[in-house]
């Protein structure tokens, strides 16, 4: 089992628009602390994730950037390998509104699950969700339907003060509770987490961003991502007109967001089909921004904690 001090990464496909033989279509799947969190679900994603060895169970939050086909087109058939596999905790899906009609929809083929599923629709331009130990902000991007871009965190309390505990007199037997942020009364006093804990530490940070032409909010929420995983739909210099057209984004044109941006990392994802070596495309994106590195399926990191 792995462990609640990383967060496992693993773009599971790289792929836009149709599956191809060496390249399944969009997925990202995150492992933390005993739970799994997939953003998209494009056709193969079940595949991709058996190849990476990883397991369906423990899939809690599907988030769902926007409802067309090669990103939502695997979901019936994972909800009903879930099923198979005696889940019956409840999955959270958060996506665009029409989020349950269109899930609805796509569940004519898997109508009878064991586990109930709790819809979030997002609202407006931005929203935060917490699941299971994520701070999930989903943020609008610009494609021709509505959709979003999320940033997966997970938050670090400031350490713990022993000090200023035993001079504030609070009872050793809370010191666990308020280190999880748990505020406590007891008779006539109230201990609070900020009286003992420093100031928050560098927590882990992954921004996923796909199908958009570049926008400030992906700028915004990209800075300081440990990880940035960002659409580059084209790396021919002759696709500039195409992007556009179809709000899509090319290799520099990602790499421009991630110079603005400064995340540790940036890794190219949802390759058009014609698109056969990406990595012949790198060294004009790594002149933009040096810590660029091409999206290949089953592509992953652990990310662990900075201490400080």
């Amino acid at each position: 089992m792995w462990g609640d001090n990383m967060l496992d990464v693993c773009l599971l496909g790289c792929g836009g628009m149709m599956p191809l033989p060496y390249r399944w279509l969009t997925s990202l799947m995150t492992r933390y602390n005993g739970s799994s969190l997939l953003i998209d679900c494009g056709e193969g994603t079940q595949i991709a994730v058996r190849q990476k060895g990883w397991s369906f169970k423990p899939i809690d939050t599907i988030c769902v950037t926007h409802f067309h086909g090669d990103h939502i087109s695997g979901l019936p058939g994972l909800l009903l390998t879930m099923g198979n596999a005696e889940r019956t905790e409840p999955l959270t899906i958060i996506g665009p509104k029409g989020l349950e009609r269109v899930v609805g929809a796509l569940r004519v083929v898997a109508p009878e699950l064991p586990f109930p599923i709790i819809y979030k629709e997002i609202q407006g331009a931005e929203q935060v969700f917490e699941e299971k130990g994520y701070r999930i902000t989903a943020f609008r991007v610009n494609h021709n339907v509505l959709c979003y871009g999320y940033s997966l965190e997970i938050l670090r309390a400031g350490r713990f003060d022993v000090g200023r505990a035993q001079s504030a007199g609070i009872p050793m037997k809370y010191w666990s509770r308020l280190q999880k942020g748990e505020v406590i009364e007891d008779d006539d006093h109230i201990f609070r987490p900020e009286d003992v804990l420093g100031p928050p530490r560098r927590g882990i940070k992954v921004t996923y961003s796909t199908d958009t032409r570049p926008t400030e909010s992906i700028v915004q929420h990209a800075t300081g991502a440990d990880l940035f995983i960002c659409e580059g739909m084209y790396g021919e210099t002759d696709k500039d007109a195409k992007a556009v057209e179809h709000k899509h984004m090319t290799f520099t044109e990602a790499a421009s967001l991630a110079r603005r941006a400064r995340p540790r990392e940036m890794w190219l994802t949802h390759y058009s089909p014609s698109l056969v070596r990406p990595e012949e495309y790198m060294e004009q994106v790594r002149r933009i921004f040096p810590d660029a590195y091409p999206g290949k399926d089953g592509k992953s990191v652990e990310l662990d904690f900075v201490d400080g």
